[in-house]
């Protein structure tokens, strides 16, 4: 990939060889990433065990736990970023390790929690490599940039480097770097660490919005309010396995995320939408049974 000058904005050329075949637009609720009794080993240990999970079309599928429950270890698995030690893993149908690198680049974006170029490209420069994996034209690569510039609200410093941008900024552009590629499946660990109250809301309605537009989306969340308010479906996941799995409404219980955190918790019914409200009980003590 080598930049090339186009008046006073360098453009990535980027290489255009022969590809795969692009997948095609799932129906809603098709099964785009699935996992089946799996299990993770990391150094020895084993950081996910028996885990079931599936990701549709058309939904928002919110990954929340405590610290170390094992969140993006699953992320990383779905994304084929991380080999089975015992179950399956499947993307499109198709066992994980199945489909080559270009070919997964098609089917699937992925957001790590740290996307920190260390070479000085600028704002556009990194949004566009997200468009590596497709052979479109110019024009195309140029509309999909911009959308994604603009729904991050990034448009305004598309010409700064990389490196100059605050935490939040950061995140952002990985963000629209991710949705420039276009896959049908998005898997995104963490997108709203760094954001503040507006961008984490922004985020989490980009979600929805691709969701709704048929993608599949998979997103760890260290905030189940957010969960609460934007995913169609939640697995809560703790010491590696999951504890429930379900619509919010269904799954987001005190009884049961103080369990899982380990920090009593109340949970309401919004008055205006009847999400969940998720408040801490503050100055209270608790039994815990999870391990």
């Amino acid at each position: 990939m080598s930049p090339v000058r186009s008046g006073r904005t360098r453009r990535l050329r980027l290489p255009r060889a022969s590809r795969p075949v692009p997948p095609s637009a799932p129906a809603p609720g098709d099964v785009l990433a699935e996992a089946e009794d799996l299990h993770v080993r990391l150094g020895g240990r084993e950081v996910l065990r028996g885990v079931d999970v599936t990701a549709r079309a058309g939904e928002v599928l919110a990954l929340v736990g405590p610290n170390g429950a094992g969140k993006s270890t699953l992320l990383a698995a779905l994304a084929a970023d991380l080999r089975a030690a015992e179950g399956a893993v499947r993307l499109h149908g198709r066992p994980a390790r199945d489909w080559s690198a270009a070919e997964l680049a098609l089917r699937r974006a992925v957001l790590p929690q740290a996307a920190a170029p260390s070479f000085p490209f600028t704002v556009e420069e990194v949004v566009r490599m997200g468009r590596a994996p497709w052979a479109h034209s110019p024009r195309d690569d140029d509309a999909a940039v911009g959308a994604a510039m603009a729904v991050t609200e990034v448009t305004a410093f598309a010409a700064r480097p990389f490196t100059a941008l605050s935490g939040g900024e950061r995140a952002r552009v990985a963000l629209a770097r991710v949705l420039a590629q276009r896959a049908p499946l998005l898997l995104l660990d963490e997108p709203t660490a760094a954001l503040d109250l507006r961008h984490q809301e922004l985020v989490l309605r980009v979600c929805g919005e691709r969701a709704h537009a048929g993608d599949a989306v998979v997103v760890v969340l260290h905030d189940p309010g957010l969960a609460a308010a934007y995913a169609h479906r939640v697995a809560i996941l703790c010491a590696g396995r999951v504890a429930a799995h379900g619509r919010p409404a269904e799954v987001f219980t005190d009884g049961l995320l103080t369990e899982v955190y380990r920090q009593p918790v109340e949970v309401f019914p919004h008055p205006r939408t009847g999400a969940a409200l998720i408040t801490p009980k503050r100055g209270e003590t608790a039994f815990f049974t999870f391990p």
